[in-house]
């Protein structure tokens, strides 16, 4: 007599892999510093930047829609008037809380750029995840010393170089991180700029 004993036996494992994760979040920081009119370094600071809603969106349409757009320019925020930070809600149209300085009333004022025009910004190209400026932007101090609370980016369609424009897209704001800085007449204020993802 022939016994078959047939038996089936599955097993199963799961293996869970390891985690993928991609953390992708910009990062900005202005640095300034400030010279007399004989070249002596009177103060320097940075800036961590604020990047904005409207300034992230139009980073990503550049990148992935329409391509390069308008600028970036540079601008300085004034102590007049000023009652709070920025915030990633400001806009070029939208921020109350702080003004950018040059515009004749909003002091410092100055000759370089071209009569309290924003500085145009011209970057190296990406490398590391960074991306920096070639050079600073030099603002010369020439009617009106006054103080500078910190610094911002436009650019987009319709950014322009013009003081106190409200065209273009509020990229980036900031504070300085040593509180107010005092210019006067005479100065040299050179602005750097670097982002990184």
């Amino acid at each position: 007599m022939e016994k078959l004993n047939v038996k089936e036996s599955n097993g199963a494992t799961i293996l869970r892999g390891a985690g993928m994760s991609e953390v992708l979040k910009l990062k900005g920081k202005y640095f300034a510093q400030c010279f007399d009119k004989d070249g002596n370094l009177k103060w320097k600071d940075s800036v961590d930047n604020v990047v904005t809603d409207v300034g992230a969106n139009q980073l990503l349409d550049s990148a992935f829609g329409a391509g390069p757009v308008a600028g970036p320019f540079l601008g300085l925020i004034s102590s007049v008037g000023y009652t709070g930070v920025p915030v990633v809600g400001n806009t070029m149209s939208s921020h109350s809380t702080w003004n950018e300085a040059g515009n004749g009333t909003n002091y410092p004022n100055w000759s370089t750029p071209a009569s309290n025009a924003r500085g145009t910004m011209s970057f190296a190209a990406a490398a590391a995840r960074a991306k920096a400026l070639t050079a600073a932007i030099s603002f010369v101090i020439a009617t009106n010393g006054g103080t500078v609370k910190g610094c911002f980016v436009v650019f987009g369609t319709g950014a322009v170089a013009t003081n106190n424009s409200t065209a273009g897209v509020l990229y980036s704001a900031g504070l300085f991180t040593g509180g107010d800085k005092v210019v006067g007449v005479g100065d040299t204020l050179q602005v750097s700029y670097s982002t990184s993802v």
